[in-house]
């Protein structure tokens, strides 16, 4: 039987930034005006500040979107996106395929995107990800 989901690599970049009104939209809105398309987009608050991530579509574009705009962004990283039909449970069979391979989730975002599907993204610690790759059969 199939899975009833797919996971992939992709590449992410993570970005300090004020924590004020309107610092998301004056990034998105600056990236979207260099024709940047985003995967998946996160934030949240750490010290004080916004951490914001980054998963371009095209991450040669973004770089450069970046850079132009004048973004300190990180060097490239790899996270996973998981897609799939919606069921209870969708995102419990990857947490517990990856427990039990002995690799520690570090966070995840996952959300029912509609018409039946779900989405996720997730990170591993960077000595893990060619381990999870193997365990999800991630490409």
């Amino acid at each position: 039987m199939a899975s009833p989901y797919i996971v992939r690599k992709t590449a992410y970049f993570s970005m300090k930034t004020p924590n004020r009104p309107g610092q998301g939209a004056r990034i998105l809105s600056g990236l979207a005006a260099h024709g940047v398309n985003l995967v998946a987009f996160t934030g949240f608050p750490n010290a004080g500040r916004a951490q914001v991530d980054f998963m371009p579509y095209n991450p040669g574009k973004f770089v450069e979107a970046a850079r132009k705009l004048g973004y300190k962004v990180s060097a490239k990283k790899t996270v996973f996106l998981a897609t799939g039909k919606d069921r209870t449970g969708a995102i419990a069979s990857i947490c517990s395929k990856l427990a039990a391979a002995g690799i520690n989730m570090v966070a995840m975002d996952a959300v029912a995107s509609g018409a039946g599907r779900f989405g996720a993204i997730f990170w591993v610690k960077p000595g893990d990800v060619a381990k999870a790759s193997r365990v999800l059969n991630a490409n």
